[in-house]
């Protein structure tokens, strides 16, 4: 039986940044993805997110289930399967959120969790290239955070339709204030996608300290008494295999770590003695608190101009293929949004609360990727922190079999009136007089579709999940309700186990999560080596 000092479940955005400390640090190390390696061609073109969302080899094709807000529809939510994780299908957007965000972790009673206490990690991180302020951001780190260098009228048009109705333009919303419009900055470098697996891990993959096994499913978390010990896998030719480690980490995803954890034995003990799982830990926070961004989409036609949709026809997609292949602006190297609006819902707030993410390419229903037939925009919006949460519960014993996901989408009556506004404020930027030259007509939901009824009406059938899942082995002191980890991520309860991904966020961030992961793999590694305080970047 192989045996080695930690065993790293997942090899997604945290896992990649803790495997990366870990062997650098010369420990012995045991990396499982379930997942292949990243060859496919379309993890590295960015724009072939559209591709490998929808490709069962790479993504879980996960859905939701239906709710009476939701319009009894399940919804998709695909997560990462291959080396990189999520990271190497995302939109490659790059949002920190808010200082009040972390604040509020800290105010939840995790210590070390503070905008004070994150920012050297947050800093750690990134390659920020692009002018920027240093008591915010930095060069040192892992992650190419770049400014597109693809420019098209409509965001043009978009961004000051925005400052028109009231939101400022912001040069940075990861520096010192997230409020404002703008471009997104992306984790994409010379037209090339840039995970956290091939930014992190990938330099390190030969080095005999560091074993990585892909395309082997974790099917267990071995225990003896109250001790994680190992783990069983099965590996690509369908053997088992038992290995053991000083501890083991979890990091496969917001939706994975705790249908592994109740797999394991460690959860709500009714709902493991149900499916015939000897209870290991009564743990009954693990798979509640789960959140998401839910996002319908405004989808209008444009005039005067061409969208991403005439681009990708015919020769001229030859032509973007030729300019992507030089390392020049094409839209083959283009994050799944390209322009942000952050805004306020009332005027008094301190801080956004809603979310306004624009595209200058029309979509089939307003489901991303779906490119439809006529020039057009698209403009998402969605409530930054959303009141409403759900659950993760295995739908059986069997590892294969998808769990029982249910986020309980825009069941509270704040997530619902944040979520009219932002619509609102998405109707008015695109019918502003800096769009006027472009916007033809409004396509979804068309404009019948005008009181707060048939609005939301229109988010109950059209939205859909943004693959922001958090929350659901969620961070806080034991004695609180439904938590999972304490604020160094060990599992409440057990020894040799801690949580590092999405899961553990005690909370949603006004941000899209994939830098809140690779902020959890950075704390993770300090505590797994000893180190209690970040090193400034």
């Amino acid at each position: 039986m192989s045996s080695y000092d930690h065993i790293i479940v997942g090899c997604g955005s945290a896992g990649s940044v803790i495997a990366h400390h870990l062997v650098k640090a010369g420990k012995k190390v045991c990396v499982l993805e379930a997942g292949p390696a990243d060859r496919n061609l379309f993890i590295h073109v960015p724009v072939g997110f559209v591709k490998t969302l929808h490709n069962p080899k790479l993504t879980y094709q996960y859905h939701t289930e239906g709710t009476e807000w939701t319009g009894k529809r399940d919804v998709f939510i695909p997560q990462g399967k291959t080396l990189g994780g999520s990271s190497s299908v995302n939109g490659m957007v790059f949002v920190r959120g808010q200082a009040q965000d972390y604040d509020h972790w800290a105010q939840m009673g995790n210590r070390g969790w503070g905008y004070r206490d994150v920012l050297p990690y947050l800093k750690r991180i990134e390659n920020r290239q692009a002018p920027h302020d240093g008591a915010y951001r930095s060069t040192s780190g892992a992650i190419p955070v770049t400014d597109p260098d693809w420019r098209h009228p409509l965001c043009n048009a978009f961004i000051a339709g925005a400052v028109e109705n009231g939101i400022p333009l912001n040069p940075d919303y990861n520096g010192a204030e997230q409020w404002g419009t703008g471009y997104y900055q992306r984790a994409i470098q010379r037209q090339i996608r840039r995970s956290a697996y091939r930014s992190y891990l990938h330099p390190l993959r030969k080095a005999p300290n560091l074993t990585l096994l892909t395309d082997t499913m974790v099917e267990k978390v071995l225990f003896e008494g109250k001790r994680a010990t190992g783990v069983r896998y099965r590996g690509a030719d369908g053997t088992r295999h038992d290995i053991t480690a000083g501890e083991v980490i979890l990091c496969s995803g917001g939706l994975n770590t705790p249908k592994l954890l109740q797999l394991s034995g460690v959860g709500p003990a009714d709902l493991l003695r149900g499916h015939g799982i000897e209870v290991i830990h009564d743990l009954p926070g693990v798979g509640e608190n789960l959140s998401d961004h839910y996002s319908p989409r405004i989808v209008a036609r444009a005039r005067n101009t061409r969208s991403i949709n005439n681009q990708v026809k015919g020769l001229r997609l030859l032509g973007e293929v030729t300019r992507w292949a030089a390392g020049a602006p094409s839209v083959l190297g283009l994050s799944a949004a390209v322009c942000y609006a952050f805004g306020k819902s009332r005027p008094e707030l301190e801080s956004p609360d809603f979310t306004l993410i624009f595209t200058p390419a029309s979509y089939k229903g307003g489901h991303l990727g779906v490119l439809d037939d006529y020039a057009g925009m698209t403009c998402g919006a969605w409530q930054m922190r959303p009141e409403s949460t759900g659950y993760v519960r295995i739908r059986s014993n069997r590892i294969e079999d998808a769990p029982i996901i249910q986020p309980n989408y825009l069941s509270t009556d704040n997530d619902r009136k944040t979520l009219l506004h932002a619509l609102r404020t998405a109707r008015k930027v695109l019918g502003s007089e800096a769009l006027s030259q472009y916007y033809d007509a409004e396509i979804l939901p068309g404009k019948d579709v005008q009181s707060d009824d048939e609005l939301l009406d229109f988010a109950r059938q059209y939205g859909n999940s943004t693959y922001h899942m958090a929350g659901a082995c969620r961070m806080g002191p034991r004695d609180a309700q439904n938590t999972v980890v304490d604020d160094q991520l060990r599992v409440h309860g057990l020894t040799g186990l801690r949580i590092a991904d999405s899961s553990v966020l005690p909370a949603m961030t006004s941000a899209n999560t994939y830098v809140s992961a690779l902020l959890v793999g950075e704390k993770a590694a300090d505590f797994l080596l000893g180190r209690q305080e970040a090193i400034a970047a």
